[in-house]
């Protein structure tokens, strides 16, 4: 086997690049290159040299490491005339084995790709978990990837071949990230429980709040909690799944963490998930150890957090908190259902009494802390597994109309015109502007509606929606002060009028100094370069901020990050590193 010491002892770029021949394909450059950034403190390390040595070559340069690589199921393939690597993880997919139609369609697809391209297409065939794709999902990816522009499939096809790089390098050094694979394991486990299936069968992973899916979870998750060895085990007063891993000093305040298991429809498999099953992990690895801290560990899978069934979001964290609102039992879903008769219905209390009790005193916890995918591409584009989350984003978000006058689009001149949806197109453009001038500020208009509207109709109304957001509060106020001062200048400039209501704010949640500190040394500790960012996305950990100090970790998703979609995926070498940094900050605490 491989080791660290050899590949930053080798005395020339030419023995580096031996002692990695065949990690990238027919391409020795990479490693040459990446031989003067050692010494490599871990292997997570040496993998991202390797990969920011691409990212930083010449177009040319990655173009050809592209096309170094051989297509799926290709001539090369069959005439064996591609590497010993390449022919084993194609073989590993089943390619070597396909039926005639599938042989067809994979010929096709090669020649439309590249047709298109100018490049083959390239897919890591062993997948996120290391263990092979099937014949099925890699025909899916290739269709679905044919769509995409060239510049976004060059970029695409140079991270899945670091994803290839990253597993022989795995094979060359005997690394199996265990740990990573068991959560990996459990989010597909999970997965399984479903409002939604398709005609096939199949779930649709959509578990909304106390659905019987969403009890099948909940479930789940308490088994899984007592086999790692919590000590006690419980579902509260409003579903949340509890689990407390008791530390030396039974005084001594606790480290509250979790995230949440409820999902939006058609969701993908990590989006709250990934947070309750790495803490799982590390406390099995304590209990297995036959370890205590000093401080316990409660982790807490939260019911809801997506705000799917009812018209409110953070019922879980929300008890934790002590801001419950009573209203919300009041609620009922789309087929009717008060919240308080599906409480009752899940064997919950449905009282306030109870849920009130639900709250955590402060003084009894160190902080919160919460790991979550990132939800975005920042992670991914930079080639990087892990970053420390700096503030979760105060937003606020609007719904507004604009009134003009309906007319005909044929008589009516454009200089005597009042069209609503040029105005509202407008503000877009005044939000997208707005937005990309300042840093860690969005902006989105997410809804445009023309009601009633017609092809030979100048729009007279134009419905629209605003979701404004930003790292602090004041950036946040200050965006929604210039976007609502240029919706009134648009309307008097165009002879319009509008209406504009506030749905929702929400307060920025900067990460607590010390516990972004933390996960700082813990990125470290594993020999990765420091990468902070803000999170656009709310988070359980919002509402904890509210009484408790709190930060985040983001993990890199794949597929560009693309998040509440089935695409959704992180990979077992991704999570391994996620489980590591969990683990480095609670030795952290002693």
């Amino acid at each position: 086997m491989l080791s660290l010491e050899q590949l930053n002892t080798t005395a020339t770029a030419g023995e580096f690049a031996a002692l990695l021949d065949g990690v990238y394909e027919h391409s020795p450059w990479i490693a040459e290159a990446a031989w003067a950034r050692r010494p490599f403190p871990s292997l997570a390390a040496l993998k991202l040299a390797l990969a920011t040595v691409v990212r930083e070559a010449p177009v040319e340069a990655q173009l050809g490491l592209i096309r170094a690589h051989p297509e799926l199921a290709g001539k090369a393939m069959i005439s064996r005339r591609v590497t010993a690597e390449s022919s084993d993880e194609q073989g590993r997919a089943g390619l070597t084995d396909c039926s005639p139609e599938e042989f067809d369609t994979l010929q096709r697809l090669n020649a439309a790709y590249n047709g298109k391209f100018g490049f083959p297409f390239i897919l890591a065939v062993r997948g996120p978990r290391s263990t092979g794709l099937n014949r099925r999902e890699i025909i899916e990816t290739f269709t679905r990837r044919l769509d995409n522009t060239p510049a976004f499939e060059r970029a695409e096809c140079l991270r899945q071949i670091h994803r290839i790089a990253e597993i022989r390098l795995n094979d060359k050094f005997g690394a199996v990230p265990l740990q990573g694979r068991q959560a990996w394991d459990c989010a597909e486990l999970l997965a399984r429980h479903s409002d939604v299936q398709d005609d096939s069968g199949d779930a649709v992973l959509t578990v909304t709040y106390l659905t019987e899916a969403h009890q099948a979870c909940q479930a789940q998750l308490l088994r899984w909690m007592q086999d790692c060895g919590f000590d006690d085990t419980r579902i509260d007063a409003v579903g949340n799944v509890v689990g407390v891993y008791h530390g030396r000093d039974d005084v001594a305040p606790r480290l509250l963490t979790g995230s949440h298991y409820d999902t939006v429809r058609n969701a993908g498999r990590y989006d709250g998930r990934l947070g309750i099953l790495v803490p799982m992990i590390a406390v099995r690895e304590l209990h297995q150890a036959g370890r205590r801290l000093k401080h316990g560990i409660e982790l807490v899978a939260f019911a809801e957090e997506e705000g799917q069934r009812y018209a409110a979001t953070f019922l879980g964290s929300s008890a934790l908190a002590g801001s419950f609102n009573p209203a919300w039992l009041d609620q009922v879903d789309a087929d009717g259902i008060g919240m308080r008769e599906a409480m009752r219905a899940a064997k919950l209390p449905a009282t306030m009494e109870a849920i009130a009790a639900e709250r955590r005193d402060p003084a009894g916890y160190l902080g919160f802390v919460e790991v979550h995918i990132e939800q975005g591409p920042v992670l991914n584009e930079l080639d990087l597994p892990l970053g420390v989350v700096t503030s979760i984003n105060g937003s606020r978000r609007f719904v507004g109309e604009v009134i003009g006058t309906a007319s005909h689009a044929g008589t009516t001149p454009m200089d005597r015109r009042h069209d609503a949806a040029l105005a509202v197109a407008e503000l877009a453009l005044v939000v997208e502007r707005a937005a990309k001038r300042e840093p860690d500020r969005v902006g989105t208009v997410g809804m445009l509606t023309v009601p009633n509207g017609s092809i030979n109709v100048v729009p007279g109304r134009c419905q629209f929606s605003l979701d404004l957001r930003a790292s602090t509060d004041a950036a946040r106020d200050a965006l929604t002060d210039e976007v609502t001062g240029a919706l009134q200048r648009i309307a008097d400039a165009r002879g319009l009028r509008y209406r504009l209501n506030e749905t929702m704010r929400a307060s920025a949640a900067p990460s607590a100094p010390v516990w972004q500190a933390r996960w700082e040394a813990a990125v470290q500790s594993l020999g990765l370069p420091l990468h902070r960012l803000p999170s656009g996305a709310g988070h359980d950990a919002m509402k904890l901020h509210d009484v408790l100090p709190q930060a985040m970790l983001f993990v890199r998703g794949g597929n560009s990050g693309i998040s509440h979609n089935p695409l959704e995926s992180i990979t077992d070498d991704d999570a391994q590193l996620a489980v590591d940094a969990f683990r480095h900050l609670l030795e952290q605490l002693g």
